[in-house]
């Protein structure tokens, strides 16, 4: 099994056909808040004209979300575990995930992965748009998927709650748009961020060609965004809490945690479509430009 959190297109392109590798190609794309909803759409289309070769499509706006959820959670454990038995997916499957978005959809299904026990699962640097630009194989053929058995453990430490985000001492990273964390513009009824977060969008952590910053350069970023990476002592490591819109962002933010060597975190995945909808949380607002988190 892959021990990193991103493949390379090397890696993928030399693995490709191995039995114990699936390929998941969770395409898509979000726009700005400022824009008419709906603001999430899926690359099924893109999908069905081509795709990595042997790779399955996961729609991220509906097959892994909780049906009628209007913050976008993570589905129930026996939906989730039914989506993943017929893709072919058991605890002795590697999982490859990648999209045309940033890494910000396949670090979704990386955490939901996760969330439910799965963590064999990578994302593949750079996603289609470096496997397109290196001219790799690409074909439009829907593989024929051998079902498998699919347990769904939840594993509660990857997961907060709106309890968990008021706890005393947690840290808040929010990884929407500056424009959001301010209040210009918001997914939710009411703009501004969660009181005491600090804001590192997305966007920023990556290079201009969509791949991860380099280690160094990415940890540098979050430290100097006031995201203590080393041990504070009488703090477990699981008190940073990244939220987002609807935790999609946020779970390329809590991936590019654990890239840089930190254990813990979690992802309040209702998150700002939660917490900006209620009346009773505190938010604070200010002012400024748009966005593409989800």
């Amino acid at each position: 099994m892959v021990e990193n959190l991103f493949v390379t297109t090397t890696w993928l392109a030399e693995n490709l056909n191995r039995p114990d590798v699936r390929v998941i190609d969770i395409r898509g794309r979000v726009l700005p808040a400022s824009e008419p909803l709906p603001h999430y759409f899926s690359h099924n289309d893109d999908y069905l004209k081509s795709h990595i070769p042997g790779a399955v499509f996961v729609d991220w706006t509906t097959d892994i979300v909780e049906p009628d959820s209007p913050t976008y959670d993570v589905a129930n454990p026996e939906r989730y575990a039914q989506l993943m038995s017929r893709l072919g997916i058991d605890q002795g499957v590697q999982v490859i995930a990648y999209d045309d978005a940033g890494g910000m959809l396949a670090a979704r299904l990386w955490w939901t992965l996760n969330y439910f026990g799965h963590t064999a699962v990578a994302v593949l640097d750079g996603g289609w748009q470096k496997w397109l630009s290196e001219d790799r194989p690409v074909d439009a053929e829907i593989p024929q998927i051998i079902p498998r058995t699919f347990s769904a453990r939840i594993n509660p430490q990857w997961r907060a709650d709106v309890t968990d985000v008021q706890a005393e001492g947690v840290v808040l990273l929010d990884v929407r748009s500056v424009a959001e964390f301010n209040g210009e513009t918001s997914r939710a009824r009411r703009r501004g961020h969660i009181p005491g977060a600090v804001n590192l969008p997305r966007k920023q952590m990556l290079t201009d060609t969509g791949e991860l910053l380099p280690l160094n350069e990415l940890k540098a970023r979050l430290q100097s965004s006031g995201i203590p990476l080393e041990h504070r002592p009488g703090h477990a490591e699981t008190d940073v809490i990244i939220y987002c819109n609807s935790g999609v962002s946020a779970s390329f933010g809590l991936m590019a945690l654990r890239a840089v060597g930190y254990q813990g975190g979690r992802v309040y995945d209702s998150s700002w479509k939660e917490w900006g909808n209620r009346d009773n949380l505190p938010i604070v607002g200010v002012d400024l430009t748009d966005s593409d988190s989800a």
